[in-house]
């Protein structure tokens, strides 16, 4: 069984029932569960799909962390094929929170970037919790002038807290990486199309975020700052990232009302982490569909367009 979050304890009992009579069952071939099963599982699905439509922005941030849902190596797996990594920014050293390399995508060359979290103790500190380096950063730079050298469309996939905020980073230079990469988004002449797959989290996601398209799946989520950083920042109390999670208007439906993403790719009923294949089919079903409708464009209108998006944001609410 998958772990449950807070807010899914009423379904964690009724899906427990349901383990607990296949057990009887199997202890007991002569039981007859069918009937109460299949009731069981309705009233659980049904009860699934009223939680997940009625999700509040702190529980839709539990969702994007939740420790079971697909993270950038799963991704990869599923929908890339003669993925070759790239590593090293050629002037301090690897860094493994985020990933860049070349692959194939339906066939078609790209170049791909990500954060990776890792899913366990050992990966997640190898890979930093997908918070990045510097180093990282001038990487995805790297990569960037090869993918546009070659003509090589970009894909992007977001999954990060932020940017590593520690001393060793900023002595390297932190913010001008960030920096310098949200320029090199800008620069690109070659399609760049940007998903958020669970958090989207501060200049560390939006510096490969910065995109001609950019998507977020259902139930993830994209800010300025972490709930719980911005409540220690305004009320010195982190118990108050509930509210701040409302505040920073942080959900994929939220973003899209006010033009920061493009679109909301579907996530299975309830979330991600249930059905990961369906969640990474449907993220390569909105990519294929946009690679096609971006490749048509020529070079400088491609840059032109993510420059004029990116401009365009926040001009009707200033109206």
């Amino acid at each position: 069984m998958h772990a449950y979050l807070d807010f899914e304890r009423p379904i964690a009992e009724l899906e427990g029932k349901i383990v607990e009579l296949r057990q009887l069952a199997s202890a007991d071939p002569t039981m007859q569960i069918d009937a109460d099963v299949q009731r069981l599982q309705a009233k659980a699905e049904q009860l699934v799909r009223d939680t997940y439509a009625k999700l509040t922005p702190w529980q839709k941030v539990q969702v994007a962390r939740h420790p079971g849902r697909p993270h950038f190596s799963d991704y990869v797996a599923q929908l890339f094929d003669d993925f070759t990594p790239l590593a090293g920014d050629r002037n301090f050293g690897e860094d493994r929170a985020v990933i860049t390399a070349l692959a194939r995508f339906r066939g078609r060359p790209v170049a791909v970037v990500g954060q990776e979290k890792g899913n366990d103790t050992k990966t997640r500190l190898e890979h930093n919790f997908g918070m990045a380096m510097p180093e990282g950063y001038r990487k995805v730079q790297r990569i960037f002038k090869l993918a546009e050298r070659f003509g090589l469309p970009v894909i992007s996939l977001v999954d990060t807290s932020g940017a590593y905020s520690g001393v060793s980073a900023e002595e390297r230079g932190q913010a001008e990486a960030i920096a310098r990469t949200t320029q090199a988004c800008l620069d690109l002449r070659v399609p760049l199309i940007a998903t958020i797959i669970g958090e989207g989290g501060s200049g560390g996601a939006i510096a490969i975020a910065t995109a001609n398209k950019v998507f977020m799946l259902e139930n993830s989520v994209y800010s300025v700052i972490s709930p719980e950083g911005c409540a220690s920042i305004l009320w010195r109390r982190p118990e108050k990232a509930q509210d701040a999670a409302v505040a920073l208007r942080i959900t994929a439906q939220e973003l899209e009302a006010l033009g920061v993403v493009d679109g909301i790719i579907p996530e299975p009923l309830g979330g991600a982490h249930r059905a990961p294949d369906e969640a990474i089919t449907n993220v390569g079903e909105q990519i294929s569909r946009t690679l096609a409708e971006l490749s048509a464009l020529p070079p400088d209108d491609v840059r032109r367009q993510r420059r004029e998006k990116f401009l365009a944001i926040g001009r009707d609410l200033v109206k």
